[in-house]
């Protein structure tokens, strides 16, 4: 089943994010938090709470409604109680486990969040900065996505290249950005960077974890306070990537 990002339908501005980098520039150091305790500890109190406003929270469903996939698999990284995931999809989840229904793996670091996740089909608590392998049953993947925690991996090329591993050829990838983060437990580079090399640098995540045909999608413009479909105040961007065909 191909899952290729439609071309030329977006109601969203896209850029394409050519490499930039001829090897891997970043050093450990870029990876240092200001709070390198356990994050199992960080991560231990159930936050049920969103972490975009509502504005954003709808354009991330809309977009997710254009570009995910109503069956096979998707994987939610880093995820938590709630998903965002649009109507259509949240009824497509539904009838997982019939022909044709979607169904949705949670990966995360709270088990009452992603207990009290109604989307997710299964679930995996997993301490990714400590062992960034993915479990053996995330397999055979369409789609995954990441919202709003890129920026908390130390090892995201690892993570990056595992999922790559795991997924169909013409699966695609979708890690969403915004400018909120819990700053002791973000890398220390994203912290001193701007916003536009944010997106950059998610962009050399994907191609030196193999992704190919990267592009930037901007659903929520910075500083206007405005969306591509509406009001709002976070801006937010998808670095995007596909697998290449077998």
């Amino acid at each position: 089943m191909s899952t290729s990002i439609p071309s030329g339908t977006s109601r969203w501005p896209v850029s394409p994010l050519p490499p930039r980098h001829t090897s891997w520039p970043y050093t450990p150091s870029d990876f240092r938090r200001s709070d390198e305790s356990p994050d199992t500890n960080f991560y231990g109190p159930a936050r049920f709470v969103t972490h975009i406003d509502d504005n954003a929270i709808a354009t991330l469903r809309s977009y997710y409604g254009e570009v995910l996939p109503k069956q096979g698999r998707v994987l939610d990284l880093c995820s938590s109680w709630i998903s965002h995931f649009p109507p259509e999809l949240e009824a497509a989840a539904k009838t997982r486990g019939e022909r044709g229904g979607l169904e949705v793996i949670g990966m995360g670091m709270n088990q009452a969040e992603l207990a009290a996740n109604p989307i997710l089909s299964s679930s995996h608590l997993v301490d990714l900065n400590a062992d960034p392998t993915l479990p053996s049953p995330v397999t055979d993947l369409d789609a995954t996505v990441c919202v709003v925690s890129i920026d908390y991996l130390t090892q995201p090329l690892t993570v990056l290249q595992g999922i790559l591993a795991a997924s169909k050829p013409g699966a695609t990838v979708h890690l969403i950005l915004s400018n909120r983060c819990f700053p002791t437990k973000a890398v220390g580079r994203w912290l001193r960077i701007s916003e536009e090399e944010r997106v950059k640098m998610v962009g050399d995540y994907l191609h030196f974890s193999g992704w190919k045909e990267i592009e930037v999608v901007t659903l929520v413009a910075p500083g206007s306070g405005r969306t591509w479909i509406g009001g709002g105040s976070d801006p937010l961007w998808v670095v995007r990537g596909r697998k290449g065909e077998a």
